[in-house]
C-alpha cells in the first residue's frame, strides 16, 4: 500500500489580489489571473512538489460543502493511489470519529476527492489521480 504524499496546500483566501502579490514576492510563480477566475483562483504550476493554490472563500463551498461561508485557511490535500482509497481512507477516518467536511465525490477536475477535520479541526483532503475521462465544467465562479 503506498502511503498518501502531500500534493495540494489550498490557502483559502479573503483577498486574492493582496495574496497572489504576497506569495509572488516570497518568490512563487502564481498564475495570472483569468477571467472569470481571477477574483476565485491562482495556482502555482505543477511540478516540483507540493502545489500552492489559492481560492476564494466564495468560491471553496463548491469544493468542500463543509467550508464556512467566508472562512478563510488551509486546507491540506495528500494524494493517495486511487479512488478506491480516497473512499476507503475517508471512511476510516469518519468511523474513527473525525468530522467529514466532504464525503468522497467525483470532482470537476477529474479527481475522487473528500475532505476530513484531523483532531484540531483542520482540513485534510484527500485525492485521488486525475481521470481527464471523469473530469467536467467547473460551476461558475462568484465573487
Amino acid at each position: 500500500m503506498e502511503r498518501p504524499v502531500l500534493g495540494l496546500v489550498s490557502v483559502v483566501v479573503g483577498d486574492m489580489a493582496a495574496s497572489a502579490d504576497f506569495y509572488r514576492r516570497l518568490g512563487l510563480e502564481i498564475s495570472e489571473p483569468v477571467p472569470p477566475w481571477d477574483d476565485v483562483h491562482r495556482s502555482t504550476p505543477p511540478g516540483g512538489g507540493a502545489q500552492l493554490d489559492l481560492d476564494s472563500a466564495s468560491f471553496t463551498p463548491t469544493w468542500d460543502e463543509g467550508w464556512a461561508a467566508g472562512r478563510t485557511g488551509v486546507v491540506l490535500s495528500f494524494n493517495v493511489a486511487s479512488r478506491d482509497e480516497v473512499d476507503r481512507l475517508y471512511g476510516e477516518a469518519v468511523a474513527a470519529g473525525a468530522v467529514s467536511q466532504q464525503p468522497p465525490f467525483d470532482a470537476f477536475w477529474g479527481a475522487r476527492y473528500a475532505i476530513v477535520e484531523d483532531p484540531d479541526g483542520n482540513a485534510v483532503g484527500l485525492m485521488s489521480p486525475i481521470d481527464e475521462s471523469k473530469a467536467t465544467m467547473p460551476p461558475e465562479p462568484s465573487a
